[in-house]
């Protein structure tokens, strides 16, 4: 393992090494924050209530599973460092994991509840045991902000092309491979929402085999796609160093650590960011499948709008190392905030004009990718606080602390969705297309899940971060201290 703080700067491939991480990562990621509780509902048939407990529980005992992955992680020590095992080791359970999530067994009623459940409770585990070391990894290849800043713009960028394809491409795929593997189905059916609509409701068997169609092409897409994640986790394990080491002699009490993170100012602030920002991905990623198919009555135009979007923050996202240098993370994070969401609110206004949709979600992904990698190197400046204010690093539990407050986030937003919905009669198994559409309720509140509430909530993120006391004085003052530790600590360890 390299300890030399000599040189901080990552070569091009490191960076993009690095970053193909979060590509693997957001294939399942994206498959479960975009499309899961769709493929129950629509594809499975579990009621809507009952779908979004499992994605919560789930969701819950993977936040769970952060900090003890994050504590765990903190204290290894191997040849290959303290991360990069866990990427490696835990790439081919995660796909295998993967896989049995979306198999779609030929189950009905407590049976098809009894193969759901646990596998995606195994899903969340395997994923926090891969993807909370590939976060912390990150926050120790290099000590400096703005390099840190760069780092994570490759990653974000790598990030948005997985989602892009999964958002944007999934369903196409599923459509595709689908109609391959079902005698009966046709792909020109399953492409055209008219067609396929009413092919469903002419017969029980006609909506049977295109329920069949669905199972098969989610199953055979992610069997793909974990196969290619595994790939490119070995690339991020081949590629990358861990350099940022904890101070030398440093205790490993769990308890003083947690103590040490709830006094880290910084920390505090962006988890609670975090819990808001999370909350609005949830609610915002997951109703536009039912604003799409039902609100539009146009579903495979989701996939449209999540490509555009995506593009959107694709481009954006490298604007974020010149604009963090010229205006601080700190000031940068706020304006974000506060445009995206206003730009979020107007797709309310926008209402079935599909272009005034893609207009406004385009404006606020621009707005919001920076703080997209922000919030990542934010994180690792305030492991860098929490050394430098209490002489103790804990990168590990920092991270997972807040990817734990992150998917608590999530959870709450699923919670909200599918009790929100619940309460206006929303049943995909019992009730057919049209009768979902003619349902004023049901409309009304998918239109308001798919603009008001996120553009309020992402908006609402920028009165928290005025608490956040880390600018750009302050951190190269951090910096420049913690230099001078390591260096006298690694000329005392020569000695």
């Amino acid at each position: 393992m390299d300890t030399n703080l000599s040189s901080m700067r990552l070569s091009v491939r490191e960076k993009l090494g690095y970053s193909l991480g979060d590509t693997a990562s957001h294939f399942v990621w994206d498959m479960v924050n975009f499309w899961l509780i769709f493929y129950y509902t629509d594809v499975l048939g579990i009621s809507i209530g009952v779908a979004s407990t499992i994605a919560i529980v789930g969701t819950v005992i993977d936040a769970v599973m952060d900090p003890v992955v994050g504590a765990w992680s903190d204290r290894v020590s191997t040849p290959w460092g303290k991360f990069r095992p866990f990427i490696l080791f835990g790439s081919l359970p995660f796909a295998l994991c993967a896989f049995l999530a979306f198999y779609g067994p030929d189950l009905h009623d407590n049976a098809l509840l009894f193969y759901v459940f646990p596998t995606f409770i195994l899903l969340r585990i395997i994923y926090a045991v891969v993807n909370i070391p590939y976060a912390s990894l990150g926050a120790v290849m290099t000590d400096d902000s703005i390099e840190r800043t760069g780092l994570n713009s490759y990653r974000f960028v790598a990030a948005n092309i997985g989602q892009l394809i999964i958002s944007g491409c999934a369903l196409y795929a599923v459509y595709y491979i689908g109609s391959m593997m079902t005698l009966g189905v046709d792909y020109d059916v399953m492409k055209d929402d008219e067609l396929r609509k009413q092919f469903m409701e002419t017969s029980v068997d006609n909506k049977d085999l295109i329920l069949s169609a669905y199972k098969s092409g989610f199953r055979y897409l992610v069997a793909i796609l974990g196969v290619i994640s595994v790939s490119l986790f070995v690339i991020v394990f081949r590629t990358t160093r861990e350099r940022v080491q904890p101070p030398k002699h440093q205790d490993t009490d769990l308890a003083r650590d947690l103590g040490y993170l709830f006094k880290n100012r910084p920390w505090v602030v962006l988890m609670l960011v975090g819990i808001v920002s999370f909350v609005m991905f949830a609610i915002q990623n997951i109703s536009v499948n039912y604003y799409f198919k039902y609100y539009l009555g146009a579903e495979s135009k989701a996939q449209i709008f999540n490509m555009i979007g995506t593009i959107a923050l694709i481009v954006a996202i490298p604007m974020t190392k010149p604009l963090v240098k010229r205006f601080g993370a700190k000031q940068l994070y706020i304006f974000c905030s506060l445009l995206s969401g206003l730009f979020f609110t107007l797709l309310f206004v926008a209402g079935r004009n599909f272009v005034l949709v893609n207009i406004f979600n385009c404006l606020g992904k621009i707005c919001y990718a920076p703080a997209i990698s922000l919030l990542w190197t934010m994180l690792a400046d305030a492991a860098d606080y929490g050394e430098w204010k209490f002489r103790h690093r804990t990168t590990g539990l920092c991270l997972s602390a807040a990817v734990f407050a992150q998917k608590i986030g999530w959870s709450i937003g699923a919670a909200i969705l599918g009790a929100l919905m619940s309460s206006v009669g929303f049943d995909a198994d019992k009730m057919n297309i049209t009768q979902i559409q003619e349902s004023p309720e049901i409309m009304n509140m998918i239109h308001i899940l798919f603009g008001i509430v996120p553009g309020v909530l992402y908006a609402s993120c920028a009165i928290l971060l005025i608490f956040y006391n880390l600018d750009t004085r302050t951190m190269q003052q951090m910096k420049t201290e913690l230099d001078a530790l390591r260096a006298a600590e690694d000329t005392s360890g020569q000695n």
